[in-house]
């Protein structure tokens, strides 16, 4: 990371709102003066009568270490102080207009004490020797790609011998790996940066460019992103730009008055959460907020930000029932949040094009993944909350009831390519009383490992990129606690092993099934079989890859009822396997299966030409997978292709050991071929239209 000098250019951006490096110019930098080894420190209180700089270097003295106001700029204060070195902690001593005397911590610090302190502390960011150059030049857009997200936080995701959370290093041993062997393609960390309560488990932030010291240091979290990306995994940050928490040493009144957060207490009060609400028409709090996202792609290398409580932002009157305004069009959308929202999204697509910007956004804010110069928002992947809330009341029925509520497994299909939609199973879903993924099905004992069972599967199948939070995956079947491990001891019972090992599996089939996401964002990649069998509770539908012959079927059975001689229209070919049955007794179901050769019939069924006769098991998910004759090749083969055919047929491996009579054959199969590509061809436009 560079360290620049605060030049006018560079104090022009800042407060025009543009400087998004602003973390090079501001904070503690180690650098040199003179020939003499220091800490350059500048920060911006426009409402400060007098800052110092305090520390143990100087013995915490107000009067050794006073700041200069900077000329040409509003409110910017310096000092270099030599012989301050990496490890050093400090604070700014501010004196208001008023004659209060603030100590607060540094916006820009590198590094900060572990709570209850709360110090910043000079670090260095530029010695870590990065090893993910593999990684970060062959990142490529997941659009088209499979993305599996797993959900973590790092504090109570697994606990070591003494009982405690693991730290950066031990984690960089465990994760990455046990995360690629259960199939994910990215973990989504739970905030990260400094925060002083443990119970806000880090969306009430102080130290936005503070790593938490909680699992150890800046360098030990540079590790664990790098041995992630060693082993193919992306890293995405939950990023909370919408407000932050009231501590005194942090950015509350950090002048002694209003700066990063509004002037107006109606908007600066985030009452649902006791949080104050950043400033986002102030141009130098764009710039901190921009430059923060900017620094953690920057400096950490990481590839993603998922950004909390978007609707907080978007609406004047978000949870609020009374004391709000109207913007100048008298609307209740924030105009100056959408501005900054469009130029942060701007900023980071134009030097990380790659990157992944996420919105959890619970609203029906139109465009949210579209670009900005259509009106969008400019995120490239949104939060699908309504399939979420939908899914998770339709499965909380008790099976009997659910044929009356069956709209809430077909309407997310009526919007599903509105927007580049992520499928999640959060961390929000799993405490505050809503119970477990597992215990909030319903049934017996063996039905809630079935419903769970099929409910993953339905998700998998479903358009749309993919989040668990952790624990999921094994079925954990208490409420998640930020105080304690996850429960893996679970991992013993033979049902949680077996929903463990089905989770891996399901993980691993959708990875390698284009159909599953190759076309997550359009029309192209779906179509309905039957969505109308709502008194028994099934739907069935088509995920289709780019090849007309790539397409696998869904079978959706969401009652404990099995269904014999079950029928549904499906498109040519000789026959079906079952690829995936999530009642297989390997994952703890009853075993009501199908085999890997399910016969075609010339029966007319769904608005098809063909069908099939199934078994559907109790509440299960299944997936069909097409199987076309074995001889059959592509209308594009040469006529080599076709002798080669004829020649596994004979088991002849070399020509010239053919006779004379068989020599005949060949030529006649050639024949038989050239009349059998027009046929081909014939075949595979009517299965593209059927499709």
């Amino acid at each position: 990371m560079n360290v620049s000098e605060m030049t006018d250019h560079d104090i022009y951006l800042f407060h025009e709102g543009t400087d998004y490096l602003s973390y090079q110019m501001l904070g503690a930098h180690l650098t040199e003066l003179n020939g003499i080894r220091g800490v350059r420190f500048a920060v911006w209180a426009p409402n400060a009568k007098q800052i110092s700089v305090v520390g143990d270097f100087n013995s915490w003295d107000s009067e050794s270490n006073m700041m200069s106001y900077v000329e040409n700029s509003t409110g910017l204060w310096s000092i270099f102080i030599p012989n301050v070195k990496e490890g050093d902690i400090y604070k700014y001593l501010i004196e208001t207009h008023s004659g209060e005397m603030l100590y607060k911590s540094d916006p820009y610090a590198f590094s900060s004490e572990l709570r209850p302190l709360s110090a910043s502390k000079v670090a260095n960011l530029n010695k870590y020797v990065w090893n993910d150059d593999e990684w970060r030049t062959k990142k490529t857009p997941v659009y088209e790609k499979p993305m599996n997200i797993y959900e973590i936080h790092l504090g109570s995701w697994k606990f070591n011998d003494k009982r405690e959370a693991l730290t950066y290093r031990e984690l960089a041993e465990q994760l990455p790996q046990y995360v690629k062997e259960m199939g994910y393609t990215h973990i989504e960390l739970m905030p990260i940066v400094e925060y002083p309560f443990d119970g806000s488990w880090g969306y009430q932030a102080t130290g936005y460019y503070s790593v938490t010291s909680r699992y150890g240091s800046c360098e030990d979290f540079m590790y664990f992103i790098d041995k992630c990306h060693q082993a193919d995994i992306g890293i995405i940050l939950d990023w909370v730009p919408g407000h932050f928490c009231k501590d005194a040493h942090g950015l509350a009144k950090f002048d002694g008055s209003p700066l990063y957060e509004y002037g107006e207490s109606w908007r600066a009060e985030n009452y649902e959460w006791g949080t104050l609400n950043f400033d986002l028409g102030r141009c130098e709090v764009i710039s901190f907020l921009t430059s923060n996202a900017h620094f953690w792609f920057d400096v950490y290398h990481i590839d993603g930000i998922r950004i909390d409580a978007v609707a907080n932002m978007l609406y004047l009157n978000y949870a609020r029932e009374d004391n709000w305004a109207t913007n100048i069009h008298g609307g209740t959308e924030n105009l100056e949040a959408i501005s900054f929202l469009r130029r942060l999204n701007e900023t980071i697509f134009k030097t990380f094009p790659e990157a992944l910007v996420i919105a959890e956004d619970s609203t029906a804010w139109p465009l949210v993944t579209h670009p900005t110069y259509l009106g969008g928002l400019g995120f490239n992947f949104k939060w699908n909350m309504g399939w979420m809330n939908d899914m998770l009341e339709y499965m909380e029925l008790e099976p009997i009831n659910r044929k009356f509520h069956h709209k809430l497994i077909t309407f997310s299909f009526m919007y599903a390519f509105s927007e580049n939609y992520v499928l999640p199973l959060s961390h929000d879903e799993v405490v505050h009383g809503k119970r477990s993924l597992l215990d909030k099905m319903p049934g017996d004992y063996w039905q809630k490992f079935a419903n769970l069972r099929a409910f993953y599967g339905y998700m998998m199948a479903h358009p749309g990129k993919k989040l668990l939070f952790m624990g999921g995956e094994f079925g954990q079947f208490i409420e998640w606690n930020y105080k304690d491990s996850l429960d893996w001891h679970l991992l013993e019972y033979d049902m949680h092993g077996k929903l463990h090992n089905y989770v891996k599996e399901l993980n691993h089939f959708y990875l390698d099934s284009k159909p599953f996401w190759c076309y997550d964002h359009d029309w192209q990649g779906f179509n309905w079989i039957d969505c109308q069998d709502y008194s028994q509770s099934v739907i069935v539908f088509l995920r289709k890859g780019k090849e007309p012959k790539d397409f696998i079927i869904v079978i959706c059975n969401f009652t404990p009822v099995v269904r014999e001689n079950y029928r549904i229209g499906v498109p040519f070919a000789e026959y079906y396997e079952e690829a995936f049955n999530s009642d297989d007794v390997k994952y703890g179901g009853s075993g009501q299966t199908n085999g890997d050769k399910i016969i075609v019939e010339s029966i007319p069924f769904h608005h098809q030409e063909n069908s099939v006769s199934l078994v559907l098991p109790p509440l299960a998910t299944i997936y069909l997978k097409p199987q076309l004759p074995l001889d059959e090749y592509d209308e594009e083969s040469s006529s080599e292709e076709g002798i080669k055919v004829y020649k596994l047929k004979k088991g002849v491996k070399d020509t010239d050991a053919l006779d004379e009579e068989e020599s005949r054959d060949i030529d006649s199969a050639k024949t038989e071929e050239v009349a059998k590509k027009f046929k081909n061809i014939k075949m595979n436009l009517a299965l593209h239209d059927l499709l």
